[in-house]
């Protein structure tokens, strides 16, 4: 199994019900591609003083397993992964970190 671990962080405040909504978005786009075994996503959990570290502060996280790297690639090929990319940066310009890795133990 491969993990593909997503640190999307928003330029610019998100409403909570939008950022509720982005995240089932990319989950079920990630679902639907049949190449996806498990995925979760999670909002930050602001600590008190963290806003004064000189580190890119993500909104969310987000993980998806595949089979192996073949799967992953097939998945972010998928129909309608694209759009929602581009639909959602339309709306609220975000970056993205990612790490492709191993199950943590």
């Amino acid at each position: 199994m491969i993990h593909h671990t997503m640190l999307v962080s928003f330029d610019g405040p998100i409403p909570d019900a939008e950022l509720d909504q982005f995240l089932r978005d990319i989950e079920k786009v990630m679902d639907d591609s049949g190449h996806i075994q498990t995925s979760a996503t999670r909002r930050h959990i602001p600590v008190p003083g963290e806003e004064g570290i000189p580190a890119m502060i993500a909104t969310a996280v987000v993980q998806f397993g595949a089979a192996d790297v073949d799967a992953l690639g097939a998945a972010f090929a998928a129909p309608g992964a694209g759009e929602l990319i581009h639909r959602w940066q339309a709306r609220y310009p975000y970056k993205v970190a990612w790490v492709n890795h191993a199950p943590l133990d």
